[in-house]
């Protein structure tokens, strides 16, 4: 970065501040401050002694000595979201978030709001994004939310329903839509989180023709892969697999009609072990069940284990499928009336606590024997339909009304 030792100056909107490019390096090489001395980027000024930036000075104030102490401290006069727009402008937003909140825990969290929908109608899904902001899928549309909670366009799937949602990165959403009757329209696609523009459509090749297909459940690789579970209109059901970048389809693996892949209400790629974990995590009756796809064998086909549930018991034993694929049924005996109500399961995995949400609650269950520690709960909105977890936030999705939660870890202590 081309450290100096000496003071450095600035006019920031008029005003005048001096710090020292020690200071400054705590921003980081890909903030506006690394920019400037960068000893690539040759940064010149009319005064080599002094940097002219035509911005908040007040604001500056605040990050410049955020950067010096750590801490955040913002005046009663400075709006929040004035501060983080600056911060965004010179790259200090991930500092302002981790001087905001703790490190998140299940167990500290706190509510902080709620969030009224902007769409008619019951939500879907709920996907915290990279950077604190959220996306919630309402029917046929996917609002986005940035950090400051703020809505961007929204982005309109023509009256298709949106199945699930999901993020690339900060800046892009896919979405899995129901097809359109007649029309052929749906499947999954990407687009642009701040714009709400369609980037790309992917495609379904199944016996060397383009298939129509039904969207379900969406996950991504760490080797920038993404997944999503479809069903065809001539009974092909699968898991289609294309990669990120190119939008190219790498697979698509087939289920003869019977099996329920392409009906899968939830992917999740396990990372470290080159599997992805397809399940339905509402009991119906003989159709509740968990697979685990394992890649590493995808040479000599793909391997199957596959949990089953229903009111009966099963044989446990191996069996093969009509592509010699072997595939392990286990019996697990459902005890007891599933209630006439949804109660929503899901559950998520999130550094080293497991949480499970169960009608207008989340468990939260913590140490290698999963002990229930803590758990979320809020009476407005009623059952929780899905819930989510990235950003520092967790975000809840309420089921009877149009609203979401955002629970939010306490800031760290001052020392």
């Amino acid at each position: 970065m081309g450290i100096q030792n000496d003071r450095v100056r600035f006019n920031v909107g008029g005003k005048i501040f001096e710090t020292t490019a020690t200071t400054l390096a705590v921003a980081g090489r890909n903030s506006f401050f690394g920019a400037m001395f960068d000893e690539n980027w040759n940064f010149q000024t009319e005064n080599s002694h002094e940097f002219f930036i035509d911005r908040n000075p007040n604001c500056f104030s605040i990050l410049i000595d955020l950067l010096r102490t750590g801490e955040l401290f913002i005046p009663s006069n400075i709006p929040e979201k004035l501060l983080y727009r600056e911060a965004q402008f010179y790259g200090l937003l991930d500092h302002v978030r981790a001087a905001k909140w703790g490190p998140f825990d299940g167990n500290q969290v706190r509510f902080s709001q709620a969030v009224m929908g902007q769409a008619p109608g019951d939500g879907t899904a709920i996907r915290a994004g990279p950077d604190g902001g959220c996306c919630v899928a309402h029917g046929s549309i996917v609002h986005v939310y940035d950090w400051m909670l703020q809505e961007l366009p929204p982005i309109n799937l023509d009256y298709q329903r949106v199945n699930d949602i999901g993020w690339i990165d900060a800046e892009t959403v896919v979405a899995a839509t129901s097809e359109r009757l007649g029309r052929g329209r749906g499947g999954a696609a990407l687009f642009g989180a701040a714009t709400g523009e369609l980037t790309h459509r992917f495609q379904v090749t199944h016996e060397d023709q383009v298939k129509s297909y039904t969207a379900g459940a969406l996950s991504f690789s760490t080797d920038y892969k993404i997944f999503s579970s479809c069903k065809g209109r001539s009974n092909e059901y699968g898991i289609g697999v294309w990669d990120q970048i190119t939008g190219q389809q790498i697979d698509f693996y087939y289920e003869p009609i019977g099996w329920s892949l392409g009906d899968a209400d939830r992917l999740q790629w396990l990372d470290n072990t080159n599997c992805l974990l397809v399940a339905t995590l509402f009991p119906r009756k003989d159709n509740c069940y968990i697979s685990l796809l394992d890649f590493r064998e995808k040479e000599h086909g793909l391997v199957m284990v596959r949990y089953r549930g229903s009111n009966h018991r099963r044989e446990a034993g191996p069996r093969r499928d009509r592509y010699g694929r072997e595939q392990f049924h286990l019996s697990r005996l459902m005890k007891g009336k599933m209630p006439d109500e949804p109660c929503y399961p899901k559950l998520a995995l999130y550094d080293g606590q497991l949480f499970s949400s169960m009608n207008d609650s989340i468990s939260v269950f913590s140490g290698p024997d999963w002990v229930l520690t803590s758990r979320l709960r809020r009476s407005y909105g009623g059952s929780i339909c899905d819930f989510s977890i990235g950003g520092d936030r967790l975000f809840a999705l309420h089921s009877e009304e149009n609203v979401f939660d955002i629970w939010e870890a306490p800031p760290p202590p001052v020392t």
